[in-house]
């Protein structure tokens, strides 16, 4: 009779995934990952059929961790400079406080082993944010690109406001201020 499975150790498998693909990328072996959560390789295999179905979970839980960081509180009835700045500080927060889950989505956003399926399922929770960009970019300089396009300069200076704040924290407000007003420069309406 199969033991069964626990949810601390499913938790535990997806937090040294999370460290191990932002150390290693999508190619860290198995067994590395099972060495980190404390568990055999195959125990690893009861909770997750198969190396790729681990990274497709953690793409979700981490796009769901990420998507709840910019859409709790969300001001839908603002204006959408308030929108834009909401998600955009949820986004910046999110990933200076959890610098290898940043790491590690990124890692994971570029892989093929991220399935169709699992892209189009972590970007379902975007929706309202994917609404006000389109709306925005109808008269910003953006406004002939893709919201994808958008979207990828957002997570840009999103970036390079992130990896400022982690050199400079006392300066955290500063960057994260001007990293707003350069992404809502690039896509509001004028």
């Amino acid at each position: 009779m199969a033991r069964p499975r626990s949810e601390d150790k499913r938790n535990a498998i997806l937090e040294a995934a999370t460290e191990v693909v932002a150390e290693l990328g999508v190619s860290a072996p198995t067994a590395r990952i099972a060495k980190r959560a404390g568990v055999a390789e195959g125990s690893l295999f009861t909770y997750f059929e198969t190396k790729d179905a681990l990274l497709n979970q953690l793409y979700l839980e981490l796009k769901r961790e990420l998507r709840h960081a910019m859409l709790d509180g969300f001001p839908a009835a603002e204006r959408m400079a308030a929108q834009a700045r909401h998600a955009w500080n949820g986004y910046v927060d999110w990933g200076v406080a959890h610098p290898l889950k940043r790491r590690a989505i990124s890692q994971l956003s570029v892989s093929d082993r991220i399935t169709p399926q699992t892209r189009e399922a972590g970007m379902a929770g975007f929706r309202q944010i994917n609404a006000m960009l389109q709306e925005s970019l109808a008269g910003g300089v953006l406004k002939d690109q893709p919201p994808a396009f958008a979207g990828a300069v957002m997570a840009s200076l999103a970036e390079t406001t992130m990896e400022f704040i982690l050199r400079e924290p006392a300066q955290a407000e500063r960057y994260r201020n001007a990293g707003f007003e350069a992404f809502w420069a690039a896509i509001a309406k004028h």
